[in-house]
């Protein structure tokens, strides 16, 4: 085969997947919009179809059911939250785990309680998920923050950055799950806002500060 060929057959399969991730990414939005509007179980395949513009055919060649759409929903949290770190990494360590922290609860809070408690479902019934992914952006954010506070030699607790990180994270999404648990009858981030302020004391620097 020729590389004027080659070359053709690759634009061609570039196309056809860019095309792909429109379609995905169309049905995840009106897969959202409507459940957020109506409720999960008040929205049918059907009308997710007619509200991207595809068929079902379309929608079945990319997602083998409406709960499958709710991993994929829940993948832009890696995006939202470095957008919302961008610009604080200069930061020092406590302060820049306060805007993970920040954003992570406003993500949640803009998803809305019902779709973040059927994605838990989905996550804790499902055997092939992992309990946490450590390639994940926030958890990695996280462990940097406290791998330069050991640096910087601030880090008060003995146990390793990546083990602070993820105590830190598992208690925080354990503050998502109550969140879901009292069918969203508080604000999540003054909750998470609140419960931050135990960590700092992870910070030495930081701990000394606030007793000044």
């Amino acid at each position: 085969m020729s590389t004027a060929r080659k070359g053709k057959n690759m634009s061609y399969a570039q196309r056809r997947q860019a095309q792909a991730r429109q379609t995905e990414r169309n049905i995840l939005q009106a897969a959202l919009t409507l459940m957020r509007e109506r409720g999960f179980d008040k929205v049918s395949i059907r009308d997710i179809c007619k509200q991207a513009g595809i068929t079902t055919g379309a929608f079945y060649h990319h997602f083998p059911s409406k709960e499958s759409l709710l991993n994929k929903g829940f993948a832009p949290l890696d995006d939202y939250m470095e957008a919302a770190l961008r610009g604080h990494e200069a930061d020092e360590p406590a302060e820049r785990l306060g805007h993970i922290l920040s954003a992570y609860a406003r993500f949640m809070e803009e998803e809305g309680g019902e779709l973040t408690g059927r994605y838990y479902v989905r996550r804790i019934t499902d055997p092939t998920t992992q309990s946490m992914d450590s390639s994940r952006y926030t958890l990695r954010a996280m462990v940097e923050c406290f791998r330069q506070a050991q640096r910087e030699g601030i880090l008060a607790s003995g146990r390793s950055p990546e083990w602070v990180a993820d105590f830190c994270y598992r208690h925080f999404r354990g503050v998502v799950i109550d969140w879901v648990l009292h069918n969203y009858s508080y604000r999540l981030l003054p909750k998470m806002e609140e419960d931050y302020q135990l960590f700092t004391g992870f910070f030495q620097k930081t701990a000394a500060k606030e007793r000044t």
